[in-house]
């Protein structure tokens, strides 16, 4: 009777779509992508100990440019606000953080922000500008909010305080983890399945010192590497 019982519970588990939100670090066989390898299109990237890397300058953009699979991560200790601020294109002061997918260029791509001032958020967007491919030509035109399946909180960032972002996208599916707790799940729609192009990631006004990975691809040729042309100004 007692198997019965929990033989039940488990479909009906199974019917009602039950998901552990706070799951084990997936299977993805991860790779720590050093400064060499990725492209800074605008403000700048430092180095610290090992393959860490450091943001302290307003605007940071940037993309890896080795093949890799569309699960990136960044493991970073918020250290406060830059020194020098600046505004968004829309004129609007924020302070985030966040990651890159299928960046095909500045004027189509997939953002997972996580927004730290003024309000603590987890926010993800995608960028389309079909036929535009430079920011010149689309400035800070084209952004759609998504609106999640399901959501919870992101924690508020503090100073000196580290934390762990990661999101990974199959098809039009995107899950985002803070901390590895699962924050953000939706669908993106037919405009993400367009889009081709690698991992990267953005902050805005962010003080940071982290280290950033992502999947390791199997399918593509050990010596491939994307072109890096910084783009003076991106409006992203």
């Amino acid at each position: 009777m007692k198997c019965s019982a929990k033989l039940l519970f488990a479909v009906v588990l199974i019917t009602l779509g039950f998901t552990n939100h706070t799951g084990a670090r997936p299977s993805t066989n991860w790779v720590t992508i050093p400064h060499a390898k990725l492209c800074v299109t605008e403000g700048a990237l430092g180095q610290a100990a090992g393959n860490r890397l450091t943001v302290d300058v307003p605007k940071m953009r940037a993309f890896v440019t080795t093949a890799t699979t569309q699960e990136v991560e960044a493991r970073f200790t918020y250290l406060g606000q830059t020194a020098e601020a600046s505004k968004l294109g829309s004129g609007e002061m924020r302070i985030q953080f966040g990651l890159k997918l299928h960046a095909q260029d500045p004027c189509n791509l997939v953002y997972a922000m996580w927004r730290i001032e003024p309000e603590s958020k987890l926010v993800v967007s995608i960028k389309s500008n079909p036929g535009q491919h430079t920011s010149a030509e689309c400035t800070n035109h084209g952004y759609r909010n998504i609106k999640p399946a399901h959501s919870s909180p992101v924690p508020v960032l503090r100073p000196g305080s580290a934390h762990t972002l990661r999101a990974e996208m199959n098809g039009d599916e995107l899950h985002v983890y803070a901390d590895n707790n699962l924050v953000w799940e939706g669908s993106l729609g037919p405009e993400a399945q367009n889009l081709n192009g690698p991992v990267g990631m953005r902050s805005d006004n962010a003080h940071l010192e982290l280290e950033f990975l992502a999947g390791q691809s199997t399918g593509a040729h050990p010596n491939y590497q994307l072109a890096c042309r910084p783009s003076p100004g991106e409006s992203e």
